[in-house]
């Protein structure tokens, strides 16, 4: 009986390799590190921009006193490096989800994750602090869109709303999580063999090794030749 060759997959690396817009979690990766090292280089370019130009942002000291005109441009400096680091993250994620290196995908999963925990500690403080809320409008500028609107609503359901909004925000990024997670996973699942083959007769199942095994195994040494025996 002819034998039959089966394909499978081991058992611990069933993960998802699709996301949203049901595009490959290798290409969700990879447009996602794109949009985040844009909206990075733009916000350096624009604190860039204030720091060659602090009239322009009415940062003079004519406005300022020395000791905060000071304190904002220390402040906007370590907020250009924050920008430059991102832009770098984001462009090691881009580059090992293109040339298939997780490794290179690690740093940006941890700012995910650094990213998540923060957002998940506001929502926290404003369940145990819910006036933090109303301080924090007071703290708005007078010309704010919408502030007395928002300050005239109830407490608990400024509350509510705004543990809404942050929790829309949470499920999108721990979606966006489990995608970089799943790619990471997809590109370092090709470094090694995807595909087990299974050779089947009537009555027996052979396993083979995977083909990087059986390339990497050395040949056996080969029999003494053949020679004939004289009398």
């Amino acid at each position: 009986m002819k034998p039959t060759v089966m394909a499978g997959f081991p058992v611990d690396r069933w993960y998802s390799t699709r996301c949203c817009l049901c595009c490959h979690v290798r290409t969700g990766t990879i447009i996602l590190g794109v949009w985040y090292m844009l909206i990075n280089a733009v916000v350096l370019l624009i604190l860039l921009t204030a720091l060659s130009d602090p009239e322009q942002y009415h940062l003079t000291s004519a406005e300022l006193a020395n000791d905060l005109d000071v304190m904002d441009d220390a402040n906007m400096c370590i907020a250009s490096a924050i920008s430059l680091l991102m832009i770098i993250i984001c462009g090691m994620a881009t580059y090992g989800a293109y040339k298939l290196h997780p490794a290179w995908i690690i740093p940006f999963f941890c700012y995910q994750l650094f990213d998540f925990a923060l957002n998940t500690l506001v929502a926290v403080s404003i369940v145990v602090y819910p006036n933090t809320i109303q301080d924090y409008l007071h703290q708005l500028p007078d010309n704010f869109p919408y502030k007395e609107e928002v300050a005239a609503l109830n407490s608990v359901c400024l509350v509510l709303i705004v543990l809404l909004f942050i929790g829309s925000i949470l499920a999108f990024k721990a979606y966006l999580i489990a995608c970089v997670w799943n790619c990471y996973r997809y590109v370092s699942g090709r470094g090694s063999s995807e595909i087990l083959l299974y050779v089947t007769t009537n009555d027996t199942t052979v396993l083979l090794p995977p083909f990087d095994d059986t390339v990497g195994t050395p040949p056996k040494q080969a029999p003494p030749p053949y020679t004939t025996a004289t009398a």
